[in-house]
């Protein structure tokens, strides 16, 4: 085997090994789930670890690990926050759009962050991702609850200065990443 073809081998089982950690990582930190009283949305950490999928892996591979992610809870296995409809029947519930939208919002903090050389890029980068999470929430909160205002409140309002801070951490964290990289 040439070096080249090693160094693309190599290259290959650790995206593979990311992709099934990432997924691995947003199973475990779904289990944390905070239920929040008026609201059928709970506090978790999952947005951290979605735009982290995206940041750390790149857009495609970021992508990819939540895709595994859907298929692993749509098939039944329990990843998805203890709360809720099991299986595939979550993706039709209240908080079926924040599920759905987390490939997309990978790929979106993954393609930013490739740009961003600074703290606030990144953090940028991740609060986009955040933001393609709760336009996917709110959408399908609004199907459930006929109105866009009341899905607005119980989905973004809660949540949004968490969520700004979960970004920070993610920009922090592969700031790390970068800084190794160019070592």
């Amino acid at each position: 085997m040439t070096t080249l073809a090693q160094s693309l081998s190599r290259s290959t089982q650790l995206t593979i090994i990311g992709v099934v950690g990432f997924a691995a990582a947003l199973a475990a930190a779904s289990q944390v789930a905070i239920p929040l009283p008026g609201t059928p949305v709970p506090i978790t950490l999952t947005p951290l670890v979605v735009v982290l999928a995206g940041m750390w892996l790149g857009p495609v591979a970021g992508a990819a690990s939540m895709v595994l992610y859907l298929a692993a809870g749509a098939a039944g296995l329990p990843v998805f926050a203890p709360m809720g409809a099991p299986g595939i029947a979550r993706f039709v519930g209240p908080t079926g759009g924040y599920l759905i939208a987390y490939p997309a919002a990978a790929y979106v903090a993954g393609v930013l962050s490739r740009r961003a050389e600074t703290l606030v890029g990144r953090w940028l980068a991740a609060l986009v991702g955040i933001v393609v999470i709760f336009v996917g929430g709110v959408a399908q909160l609004t199907l459930v609850t006929g109105s866009f205002g009341r899905a607005a409140r119980l989905g973004i309002t809660p949540f949004a200065a968490f969520d700004v801070l979960k970004a920070l951490v993610a920009a922090a964290i592969t700031g790390t990443r970068v800084a190794r990289r160019s070592t």
